[in-house]
């Protein structure tokens, strides 16, 4: 038995560890080559497999012109087997034809001499196939120093489609040829516009019409058709049509040859993103639409003035027209009418508005007259007796395009004038009986055809005599005895010849015995007889005479109330005198030094006397009348009446403005009166005005008459006061509350204005101010005041 040392042992022992540790090594890096074998194979059956079924074939020329190819190479090629050389390619009846191996040799030694690719179609002998061959250099990876890598496709379908491709374009570009011989041809202009809507082409009409040298000039230039520019320009149908995708077209109008023509433009989109267009001359259609536009509305304006209804239905059925009396007589609305109701709703309004007639089988009887639109275009007429009586005659007309023309005559005061002709004969003589004139009718042979009873009576006549017709100077004897002067009798047969004969119209009066007096008059008749009446104005003529009286007795009565006012006037001059003396000297000092409230006393005793004698100067000028008739310069009256209040203005404090122009000018009058005039209404506006108002007098005139306006902006007047304000004794001298106040200066200045036969209006309204217009005449010489 073999003892060993310890040491020995261990390092035996680590010996065999290490081994065993190398051989597990070894197995597992074994085992690791064997998988990543199996799997570099696998790849490369997979490779192999996705090559094999490529569409390309891969062949590898060595740099001494050996070549290495597939089996499918070979059959695309029709080779039994793949060949060792490029030479070889071309094998009797089968592989590539001499011209093109030879080509592609050439090819192949070109590239390894410099580099250059390439590419080139052949065919193989005897086959249908076609094959792309392109070549290049081989990689270095491959390891092929000089190599060339040669990739062959099979292009047959690609060919034929090719081939396809070619004929196809060789017609589009016949068909493109026609096409552009047409458009060059066209009697329109046409055009072509690029995706930037840039002018690419036109023809020889576009050309002429906008008197270009041809077309390279014409897109050269960019001459538009079309004047204008914006979205009503000649690009505004070109951009829509483009970016909607769709043709537009507008009309629009150009200059063609110095004419103003109006075209119909169209744009059409294109696949390209261009647009094609052309214009056509719709000139003569425009003018031919506006004419028979202007013959329809002519038309129907027309029909409109007729008294009967007419309505149009087109070959819908639909109405399309209906003049003013069909819609009265039918009691249509025109809302109702323009949404072109079709011809059995028309009948049902009508038969809701009770304007057809009652029949028993409504939609039976509709039907049948929905049959006129399909009548052999002749006339159809039928009268219609609707609810209310009235009768209308009703006329059918087919149209040409299918409609139909309906005509509504109403007939219903011709039938009605028929049956009551007798009513109206009863009707006449019995009104002729009532009335309260006496009533004759004669002849044009001068006899008596009717009378009322009233007549009869009148003149004292027995019916019998009547009866017999008797002419009218036989009538005018009898009827002699009636009257105050018997010899009158004979103007009653003159006035009836008058009106017979002469067709004059005459009348007079006649005084009876008995104290009554008659107007009469003779008229002359549309159907040659003369109306004679009589009317009593016995009541008239004592009425007239009583009011005679009584104006006779008021003009008296007026003389004495003058005389008593201007005595009155007179007589208050002299204390009127007396108290402004008496007051002068007092604030003149002659009755010693008075104390300012004594003052204050004296100054408001005579502002008071002048105002007291400047009413009584207005009563006296009421009652006295003047004479007129020199030329006077109404400016010169104004700017005095404007001196005279001036002070007045200027102590409130007033913008007093006066405005005088030129036209102003003359009239004939009375230069004192009219001052006054101006001068009352310049105080009158004073007056109403508060302090720091304004007033203004304003002057103008034309050829027919002057014109004088006084304004101001003041308090203004009620419409009470303003009813007043020319009333010269109702109008107290000043209203109460706050109104201005109201004198006689207003009534002094309307009269004096109406004596020169001018007018005076006056205007105000409450816290607006006050405006007076005085307007006088020119011409003429007007009548003493």
């Amino acid at each position: 038995m073999i003892t060993l040392a310890p040491l020995t042992a261990l390092l035996v022992g680590a010996t065999l560890a290490a081994l065993i540790a190398g051989a597990v090594s070894a197995l597992y890096t074994g085992l690791a080559l064997r998988g990543a074998h199996r799997a570099a194979r696998n790849s490369a059956e997979r490779l192999g497999a996705l090559i094999a079924s490529a569409p390309v074939l891969a062949a590898v020329v060595h740099a001494d012109g050996r070549i290495e190819m597939p089996q499918r190479l070979a059959d695309w090629l029709g080779l039994a087997a793949p060949v060792r050389f490029v030479s070889d390619l071309a094998a009797g009846d089968s592989g590539l034809a001499a011209d093109d191996l030879a080509a592609l040799v050439e090819e192949i030694a070109s590239l390894q001499r410099v580099g250059r690719p390439f590419a080139r179609l052949v065919r193989p002998i005897g086959g249908a196939r076609s094959l792309r061959i392109e070549g290049q250099r081989a990689a270095r990876e491959l390891g092929l120093a000089g190599g060339v890598l040669l990739w062959i496709f099979d292009t047959t379908e690609s060919a034929g489609a090719i081939t396809r491709l070619r004929e196809e374009a060789a017609q589009v570009h016949a068909a493109f040829d026609a096409l552009t011989g047409l458009i060059e041809a066209a009697p329109m202009p046409m055009w072509y516009r690029t995706p930037d809507l840039r002018l690419g082409m036109v023809n020889t009409a576009y050309v002429k019409a906008v008197d270009g040298a041809d077309a390279d000039d014409v897109i050269a230039r960019g001459l538009e058709l079309v004047e204008g520019s914006g979205l009503g320009g000649p690009l505004a149908t070109a951009v829509r049509a483009r970016d909607l995708g769709r043709p537009e077209s507008q009309a629009m109008p150009a200059t063609i040859g110095g004419a103003r023509r109006m075209l119909n433009v169209f744009d059409v989109p294109l696949p390209g993103g261009g647009v094609a267009g052309f214009a056509i001359d719709i000139e003569d259609l425009e003018q031919a639409r506006a004419a028979t536009k202007r013959f329809a509305d002519a038309q129907r304006e027309m029909l409109d003035r007729l008294s009967a209804g007419v309505a149009q239905f087109g070959s819908d059925r639909a109405l399309v027209f209906c003049n003013q009396p069909f819609q009265r007589l039918f009691a249509m609305k025109p809302e109702w009418i323009a949404d072109r109701p079709e011809f059995d709703r028309v009948l049902e309004r009508m038969r809701e508005a009770g304007r057809l007639p009652e029949v028993r089988d409504f939609p039976g009887w509709k039907a049948e007259r929905r049959e006129w639109f399909l009548a052999a275009d002749h006339r159809i007429e039928e009268p219609w007796h609707l609810p209310g009586g009235d009768h209308l005659r009703v006329v059918a007309q087919p149209l040409p395009d299918g409609g139909l023309l309906l005509i509504f005559e109403d007939r219903t005061e011709q039938v009605q004038l028929a049956t009551a002709r007798d009513t109206l004969l009863r009707v006449r003589t019995a009104t002729f009986d009532t009335l309260f004139e006496a009533l004759g009718v004669f002849a044009a042979d001068g006899r008596l055809q009717l009378w009322n009873n009233r007549f009869r009576q009148t003149l004292g006549l027995d019916e019998t005599f009547l009866a017999g017709h008797p002419r009218v100077d036989v009538l005018a004897q009898a009827a002699a005895a009636r009257l105050a002067a018997p010899g009158k009798a004979v103007l009653i047969s003159e006035m009836v010849r008058s009106a017979t004969l002469d067709r004059q119209q005459r009348g007079g009066s006649l005084a009876f015995a008995d104290g009554r007096h008659f107007d009469f008059a003779a008229v002359p008749l549309p159907d040659g007889n003369a109306l004679f009446t009589m009317l009593d104005v016995s009541d008239s003529r004592r009425m007239e005479q009583a009011l005679r009286d009584r104006n006779e007795a008021l003009e008296a009565a007026d003389r004495v109330k003058n005389a008593f006012v201007a005595n009155m006037s007179y007589e208050l001059r002299t204390p009127l005198t007396s108290i402004s003396g008496f007051a002068e000297m007092l604030q003149g000092g002659y009755g010693g030094e008075l104390p300012p409230t004594a003052i204050d006393y004296v100054k408001a005793i005579l502002e008071s006397v002048e105002r007291l004698g400047t009413l009584v100067d207005d009563v006296l000028d009421l009652t006295q009348h003047g004479e007129r008739g020199a030329v006077v310069e109404l400016s010169a009256v104004a700017q005095a009446a404007a001196d005279k209040v001036m002070p007045l203005a200027k102590a409130q404090k007033l913008d007093f403005a006066v405005e005088i122009d030129p036209s102003l000018g003359q009239i004939g009058g009375d230069a004192a009166r009219l001052t006054q005039v101006v001068e009352n209404l310049l105080r009158h506006a004073i007056a109403g005005t508060q302090e720091r108002g304004r007033v203004l007098l304003h002057g103008d005139g034309t050829a027919e008459a002057a014109r004088i306006v006084v304004s101001d902006n003041g308090r203004g007047m009620t419409a009470k006061a303003i009813a007043r304000a020319f009333d010269g004794f109702a109008t107290p001298a000043a209203t109460r509350g706050s109104d201005r106040a109201l004198g006689l200066g207003l009534p002094l200045a309307k009269q004096f204005v109406e004596a020169h036969g001018g007018t005076v209006t006056l205007m105000s309204e409450r816290g607006q101010g006050t405006v007076i217009t005085v307007t006088l005449p020119r011409t003429g010489a007007p009548p003493s005041a």
